[in-house]
């Protein structure tokens, strides 16, 4: 099953120093080639900050934008791992690692297989 792990971490107005930056860059690219030799790897991306987000919502057909996140909120999403794990507890293990999860929070979510839906057999299989 697939999970999308997603990165909640303080967003900072400064840009830190090089050599914290680079030590942080280590252990994400550190983290990253664990997953990817474990075989969970799907897809990761890191997000701009939360100052170039744009929401959208449609109101009685009308398409409406505002700049920056919906929420206010202490943490940002930062980035995300799509990772293939055997369940929950798996994928758990793979946010726990994450170096994000030393400041921030980690939220897990499953990934509907719309196609095993589609499929009870192949929903029965995995």
């Amino acid at each position: 099953m697939k999970y999308l792990l997603l990165i909640y971490t303080p967003e900072s107005a400064e840009q830190p120093a090089p050599e914290v930056l680079q030590a942080v860059m280590d252990d994400y690219n550190a983290y990253t080639d664990h997953v990817k030799s474990s075989g969970a790897y799907v897809a990761a991306e890191a997000l701009q900050p939360t100052a170039t987000a744009t929401t959208v919502r449609v109101r009685d057909g009308q398409t409406l934008t505002t700049d920056g996140p919906f929420a206010e909120t202490k943490e940002a999403l930062g980035g995300f791992y799509l990772v293939e794990a055997a369940d929950l507890d798996e994928a758990i293990g793979y946010a726990a690692r994450i170096p994000g999860a030393r400041e921030g929070s980690i939220e897990v979510r499953p990934i509907v297989d719309f196609a095993a839906m589609d499929n009870p057999a192949a929903s029965a299989a995995n």
